[in-house]
């Protein structure tokens, strides 16, 4: 088994290389995601929105954010109007993620806009993930880089998207089940 590779992770590229603001700036960020973001008490919804928007979010009106969600970048973070996103989302993106209007995003669900080249050295890549109007991503998803999911459609629980989800359709881990609207 000698023969096969290990790649010495103490030279591995990317620390920090998707951070692309100041470090203060990132961990101020930090203070505030965990104060009035992540924070699991039902404090307002709006207020989550403020403190993400003054970050960089770009968030349209009556979105709801509930509590214990995380952004790792807010500056990377684009939300459509009306939109839900539930209890406990992870929003891992160190590339752009782009919500539509009227998306629901049900809880537990991890984006991630971020992996490795596994093969080679261990450095960042990113892609980003875009959710259309309409869409509905269920409970406990995981949501990939490069991912489209299309306009209406459903993802059911428990699903890892890994490629992109045609419009009024829905989805689990087989793939394509049906339409969502007949």
């Amino acid at each position: 088994m000698s023969d096969i590779p290990v790649i010495d992770l103490s030279k591995a590229p990317g620390e920090r290389a998707a951070w692309n603001r100041p470090t203060w700036q990132v961990y101020l960020w930090a203070v505030c995601e965990l104060v009035f973001v992540t924070n699991p008490w039902q404090i307002s919804s709006g207020l989550r929105v403020r403190v993400l928007r003054a970050f960089g979010a770009k968030i349209g009106s009556r979105v709801v954010f509930r509590p214990r969600t995380r952004v790792k970048f807010p500056w990377n973070l684009q939300v459509g109007d009306r939109s839900w996103i539930g209890e406990g989302v992870w929003f891992h993106n160190q590339d752009q993620i782009s919500i539509g209007s009227d998306v629901a995003i049900s809880q537990e669900t991890f984006l991630s806009t971020g992996s490795h080249r596994h093969r080679l050295d261990m450095a960042l890549i990113t892609r980003p993930i875009n959710i259309e109007d309409g869409a509905w991503v269920t409970s406990r998803c995981v949501v990939l880089g490069g991912v489209t999911i299309g306009r209406s459609a459903l993802v059911r629980p428990l699903t890892c998207v890994s490629s992109d989800v045609e419009a009024n359709s829905v989805w689990d881990n087989s793939g394509r089940v049906g339409p969502r609207f007949s």
